[in-house]
């Protein structure tokens, strides 16, 4: 499943082309720790590393703030948002509520309609041959939670959801940096769509909990690492 970040909701064929590139220039500095949490910059540095005008900046810049990764220093430019991870935990939580909901939901529908709505979902975890790339697996797995949640049938809730799931999406990605995290996210997957298959609401709710209780652990473990890794090519460099 495609993911729509808040800009892209605004409607295809909008002058904001550039203002769309930098958007997802400085994104891509803030995911890959090019820009670190707490770093400062203005709009001028950008515009004058960019070779652009403080204009689209500025909107990519308003963008990134409405979806949470930086912040406004009014008289002093911007900042990369710091990692709160209590915040992002606290995120996390609220995800296994939610998607515990929508296994329980899926559990007391006819099998044959929970079939019917999982059916891509079984085809892609179960049935076709592992992709081992896990760049190219964390897409496959943000789809595979919210296909759950929106297959559910309330449309809030799957709203909710979504958003929840573009503010953990900096720290998540990071899951898939390690080859044994990609084994087991296809092992867990396969079990909770089985388990809902076969209407073992406490089963499923059981995996999904524990999988995502395992993920957040994985991914602040993981964070802190790749964190203390940047600083200090950043400190080399110097």
């Amino acid at each position: 499943m495609q993911q729509v970040s808040f800009h892209q909701k605004r409607g295809k064929g909008r002058p904001e082309v550039l203002a769309e590139r930098i958007y997802q220039t400085i994104k891509n500095d803030i995911f890959d720790f090019r820009l670190m949490p707490g770093d400062r910059f203005s709009e001028s540095e950008l515009a004058q590393r960019m070779g652009v005008s403080r204009t689209p900046v500025r909107q990519a810049l308003f963008w990134l703030e409405r979806e949470g990764y930086v912040e406004v220093w009014f008289r002093s430019g911007w900042q990369v948002r710091p990692f709160d991870f209590e915040y992002f935990e606290e995120l996390y939580d609220l995800r296994i509520v939610l998607e515990r909901e929508a296994v329980r939901r899926l559990c007391g529908m006819p099998p044959g309609r929970s079939a019917e709505r999982l059916a891509e979902l079984k085809t892609f975890w179960i049935d076709q041959p592992r992709l081992e790339e896990g760049k190219t697996v964390s897409p496959h797995d943000e789809g595979f939670h919210m296909t759950l949640v929106s297959a559910a049938g309330n449309s809030e809730m799957a709203r909710i959801h979504a958003d929840l799931t573009e503010k953990i999406r900096i720290i998540r990605r990071l899951d898939f940096t390690r080859e044994d995290r990609v084994d087991a996210t296809y092992r867990e997957h396969a079990a909770i769509l089985l388990a809902v298959l076969t209407q073992q609401t406490e089963e499923a709710q059981r995996i999904l909990t524990a999988h995502i209780s395992v993920s957040k652990a994985e991914v602040r473990q993981i964070t802190l690492h790749m964190l203390q890794q940047a600083r200090r090519q950043t400190a080399s460099s110097e």
